[in-house]
């Protein structure tokens, strides 16, 4: 049975509505990758979309390949749907980028890190994409609804080196 500790020893919180609205506006906000100063340089600027479009269509060739070696028939609509899924929430959450990606230079990272949003914002990631709708509502950072409920942001790759000046 939970016990509360009561008298001179036990901690006191008071909650107001303005604490819980900082704490909430902490909690909800994110740098903007557009400007400003702090972690939203390390994030970066939203990939082109059409850099987006062609590592999903990458992906979606490799999950038609992969499905087939389990179904036998691409007709099956569900198998590929599901594999791409399973690859979304594994690469994206462990590496933030799916081969797709890597070729084309972009990844997905968490608004609050910069790095991989991890499996559970993935997968949440990868099922409201799977339905198609939300990623085609977009904000002016190029965020669709399945990118904003998991907190994730697709950036373009960040340069490794190159020429340097002098």
């Amino acid at each position: 049975m939970w016990h509360r500790p009561s008298g001179d020893d036990a901690p006191r919180r008071q909650t107001t509505l303005s604490g819980m609205a900082e704490r909430s506006a902490k909690s909800t906000s994110y740098p903007s990758p557009s400007g400003g100063s702090g972690p939203a340089r390390a994030i970066g600027e939203p990939a082109n979309l059409g850099r987006r479009f062609i590592a999903l269509m990458i992906d979606w060739i490799l999950c038609l390949l992969v499905s087939r070696l389990f179904v036998g028939s691409v007709s099956e609509g569900w198998a590929p749907l599901v594999v791409l899924i399973v690859e979304y929430t594994f690469f994206i959450g462990l590496f933030a980028q799916t081969p797709g990606m890597k070729l084309t230079g972009v990844r997905c990272v968490s608004v609050f890190t910069g790095g991989a949003p991890g499996i559970p914002r993935t997968l949440l990631r990868a099922l409201l994409l799977s339905i198609v709708i939300p990623c085609l509502i977009m904000d002016d950072q190029r965020r669709g609804l399945h990118d904003r409920a998991a907190g994730t942001i697709v950036t373009g790759t960040p340069a490794t080196g190159g020429p340097t000046a002098g």
